[in-house]
């Protein structure tokens, strides 16, 4: 399964590129290889930066060095120029390619990581030239967390030599042929998107001469120094090899090829458990993303054992990620038929539901009812009395006290606009004067979709098709769907709460179409599209709410990308 994109699309620095190791760490950039965020490397692990950048320099037959890399300075100067020789990029099974000419000199890059292991592998292959070419690849280095930045003045990084490199910082290894050792600091390399510069180390530069068909290896890795990864083609090749191995496991074609790989990113080991990452470059778990995330992650791709094994480990620590948790596990109970799994959770569940009080609907200190929470209480009420049924034990009080809580819900959040209050006995504003000691706020936002979207949605069965047309005129986008209407006051299309786009409302909008019988043709082409549009096979945290809806936040988001798979996987098998 291959992505390729051309000249024009290669050269973008909005568009990226990422690998993981399956632990937490990864590599990722910039397609044209222009470092825009601090937590750009091509290793990171333990929370830290590592190597920032493999810079290559070709030495044609003729004697010309052209370098192929890019740097923006904090003079605000880009330089060299190297992507202009970049031809095509691609992802092909999950493993980024890159494609340089020069003339009649063709050179290729891949990376990949080793899978269960702080380890980066990169190849150069020289695919045509009419002779043998000089390949020289610059180690530049640093050793910080992966949000900060280092500088010359903070000294120094401890370099110790070895076979092949270097040693940095006692943390990690970089290996290749070719070694000549460096020592002076890349001053001022400036990454865009933070507003900020950092000074990179010249650890040294690895150098071949390459004949046609040959490759030239460099590896990275962290951990023990001694214990070097196999030959970095071996690992490239066992990454392609595992991420067909995925699409079998998970039964995908199409788009959900492309999904499926995407997804097995966020899917870290972390403390011997399974864990998940949120987002990439630089995120770290969320119970709520993860919960969010369960039903595309891990039952869509046929990892159930492992999402089992995550879902017995998970504490949530408020209410909003509880009632995500139990919606998780009736869905894997559901969907795998797990009654030993029912039987273990469902009394922790209902106990911890039963913290937070409320017969009827559940308030957020300080904010009121929210819509979102309470549809998600109503629906994990009704939940837990199946699990506890299908076990053997008694639903008949959490049967009452769904039907309680529906019933408030229904009476109460409706609102005189024609759609559903977005909160509910809120505190009161100062104006406007004699307000009274709580108000409801009916502004137009998506979190009302879940009163349609859930299993045990409380507004099933009371139709909502005009109310979901509403919804879907003011909010939907091409990308997902806004959360705040632009004729709403307040609303700013890129602010993350109050008019930008979240993809991953892809997933209850589509669940309350086909709930409602709204017809939804179409509904994921600018999905689909987007998946070569920044985050390369992947899909965005967040866009603007204006056109044309550029993708902001994190350019690898769990929750969007496992919601697309979720919603692709069951409406367009």
């Amino acid at each position: 399964m291959s992505h390729i994109f051309g000249p024009e699309a290669s050269g973008s620095p909005n568009r990226e590129w990422l690998v993981t190791d399956g632990l937490g760490g990864f590599a990722a950039g910039t397609v044209p290889g222009l470092r825009t965020r601090r937590s750009h490397s091509l290793l990171t692990f333990a929370g830290a930066s590592a190597l920032a950048a493999l810079d290559l320099t070709v030495t044609l037959p003729s004697g010309a060095k052209v370098p192929l890399y890019t740097h923006e300075w904090a003079s605000g100067v880009s330089d060299p120029s190297g992507h202009r020789y970049l031809e095509t990029f691609a992802l092909v099974d999950g493993v980024p390619r890159w494609r340089w000419r020069i003339g009649d000199v063709v050179i290729e890059r891949e990376i990949a990581m080793r899978h269960g292991h702080p380890s980066v592998a990169v190849t150069h292959r020289v695919v045509t030239a009419p002779g043998p070419v000089g390949l020289a690849v610059a180690a530049l280095c640093t050793w910080r967390d992966v949000h900060g930045e280092r500088r010359a003045g903070d000294g120094p990084l401890r370099v110790e030599p070895a076979a092949g490199g270097v040693v940095v910082e006692d943390a990690y290894r970089i290996c290749g042929p070719g070694w000549q050792a460096g020592g002076e600091w890349h001053l001022g390399a400036y990454t865009r998107h933070d507003g900020t510069a950092e000074d990179l180390w010249h650890a040294g530069t690895y150098f071949d001469r390459v004949s046609p068909g040959d490759v030239m290896e460099i590896s990275a890795w962290g951990g023990d120094p001694a214990d070097p990864p196999p030959a970095a083609s071996s690992v490239i090749r066992a990454a392609r090899d595992r991420a067909r191995e995925l699409i079998v496991t998970a039964k995908a074609d199409g788009p959900a090829e492309t999904l499926v790989l995407a997804a097995d990113a966020f899917i870290v080991r972390a403390a011997d458990r399974p864990d998940v990452v949120t987002g990439y470059p630089g995120a770290g778990p969320r119970l709520i993303d993860t919960a969010i995330a369960y039903e595309g992650l891990f039952l869509d791709t046929g990892r159930a054992d492992e999402g089992r094994e995550l879902l017995r480990a998970s504490a949530p620590a408020d209410l909003e990620s509880a009632l995500w948790l139990v919606h998780a596990v009736d869905r894997h109970v559901r969907r795998t038929g797990d009654s030993d799994l029912a039987a273990e959770l469902a009394e922790p569940l209902a106990a911890r539901l039963d913290e937070y009080g409320g017969d009827d609907l559940v308030a957020i200190a300080g904010t009121g009812k929210p819509v979102g929470v309470n549809a998600l209480w109503v629906n994990a009420l009704a939940a837990l009395a199946d699990l506890r049924a299908e076990t053997g034990g008694d639903g008949t009080a959490l049967r009452a006290r769904h039907a309680r809580a529906r019933e408030a819900f229904r009476q109460r959040f409706p609102a005189p606009e024609g759609w559903l209050h977005d909160v509910i006995d809120g505190p009161a504003t100062p104006y406007p004067l004699g307000a009274g000691s709580h108000q409801n706020d009916p502004s137009l936002r998506p979190h009302q979709l879940l009163a349609w979207s859930l299993p045990h949605a409380p507004m099933r069965g009371t139709g909502g098709q005009a109310t979901l047309r509403r919804i879907g005129g003011a909010l939907l986008t091409p990308l997902g769907l806004r959360t705040l209407a632009p004729a709403e006051y307040g609303y700013q299309g890129g602010a993350p709460e109050h008019g930008s786009v979240h993809p991953w409302l892809i997933g209850p909008y589509a669940d309350a179409c086909a709930t409602l019988d709204v017809p939804s043709e179409g509904l994921f082409d600018g999905l689909r599209a987007h998946l070569g549009e920044w985050g390369a096979g992947s899909v965005s945290e967040r866009a603007d709410g204006d056109p044309p809806h550029r993708a902001t936040g994190l350019p690898f988001s769990a929750r969007s990308v496992a919601e697309l798979l979720r919603v692709i996987s069951r409406y367009e098998p």
